[in-house]
């Protein structure tokens, strides 16, 4: 039955997640907000509202490690694999604002995080400034798009519901927004059920689950939306997609999630001693990547997928205390990370010379 709940609870939080973009989009325009405003905000909530349903519904019923990890493990998940797997399918082009701007946001939010995190918790200060700076984030980006003009704003309605009749009128689109909240509270309370009753079955951590299960199920629009974008050729919005989530997710998603939660955040130890540096190490990651040649190449995709199957096999190899964990650990930290770095850092000089 918790197999059951907990897809029935993915299959409710990406439905939910679809009427209420649709819903609050159309509403929007109809009492005369922009199509761009509308995809800069509500577009992008939409995307990652599971996570927050998820964030908040796992707080309120006090598994605090469910919330933070289904954050840091979407962030995760949405480099190394949608990333992974998008660039795999077709190379990625990087738009300049991504490189410029949007990427150096993202490891400043990711940044933010692990310097809050240092000391245990997420408190009640920590997640309101984090709420503020994702307001803050989302003015400038509008203020930004109206004087940039037409560029961002295609991009803005590419990701807009197509134009249908049935849904014109304002009282569907209430209805809409409405049954599509209701859909994300109760997607999001089968899915955490589901998730404690699989750490209890396996005998793993809260944690593990949220980092690795919920994590990846919470983050099925982005993959929609990424790889639907990438074959249509809409490769910008496949990165941003993914960029904006992520900063969406710290900014927003743990701030509301902290601010509703009684006492804050408590971060675990595991999350302090790997996952957050897995985070930021995924964040950074991309600068150099997107830097060199303004794409991710088809290699670079798989380097992404490869190590978050390396990055998930020692999540199970941990929580399982298997025999192979120190030989794993040994290899991925002693000679597969610092090839990485060096192979990262003689293209973003290699890059560089060319430019000059």
């Amino acid at each position: 039955m918790s197999l059951v709940f907990f897809v029935l609870g993915l299959i409710a939080l990406v439905a939910g997640a679809s009427m209420l973009v649709r819903g609050a989009a159309k509403l929007a325009v109809s009492f005369g907000i922009s199509p761009l405003v509308v995809g800069l905000t509500v577009v992008a909530f939409g995307t990652s509202a599971p996570e927050t349903a998820v964030s908040v519904g796992a707080v309120l019923q006090g598994k605090s490690d469910i919330a933070v990890g289904n954050v840091v493990g979407s962030n995760i998940f949405n480099v190394l694999f949608v990333l992974g797997a998008s660039a795999l399918i077709a190379p990625l082009v990087i738009h300049r604002q991504l490189v410029r701007q949007e990427v150096p946001i993202m490891i400043g939010a990711s940044v933010i995080l692990c310097v809050m995190a240092l000391d245990g918790r997420i408190g009640h200060f920590d997640a309101a400034l984090l709420a503020a700076l994702f307001v803050a984030y989302t003015v400038f980006l509008i203020a930004q798009s109206r004087r940039a003009g037409t560029e961002i704003d295609d991009a803005a309605l590419a990701e807009l519901p197509a134009a249908s009749r049935w849904d014109r009128h304002w009282s569907v689109q209430v209805l809409l927004v409405i049954v599509g909240l209701v859909m994300l509270v109760i997607g999001a309370k089968w899915l955490v059920d589901a998730a404690v009753e699989f750490a209890r079955a396996l005998g793993v951590s809260d944690l593990v689950i949220g980092l690795t299960i919920v994590a990846a199920g919470t983050s099925l629009p982005e993959v929609a939306t990424s790889i639907v974008a990438t074959i249509r050729g809409e490769r910008d919005i496949a990165v941003g997609n993914v960029v904006g989530s992520n900063t969406f997710n710290i900014l927003a998603c743990l701030g509301i999630s902290g601010l509703v939660a009684p006492g804050g955040l408590a971060v675990a130890a595991p999350l302090l001693s790997l996952d957050l540096w897995v985070m930021l190490a995924a964040a950074v990651a991309c600068f150099p990547i997107f830097v060199t040649g303004r794409e991710i190449a088809r290699w670079e995709g798989l380097l992404f997928l490869l190590y978050y199957a390396a990055y998930v096999m020692f999540l199970i190899l941990a929580a399982t205390h298997h025999a192979a964990l120190q030989g794993f650990s040994d290899t991925l930290f002693e000679y597969v990370l610092p090839l990485t770095v060096i192979v990262l850092v003689v293209s973003l000089l290699h890059s560089n010379a060319a430019k000059r």
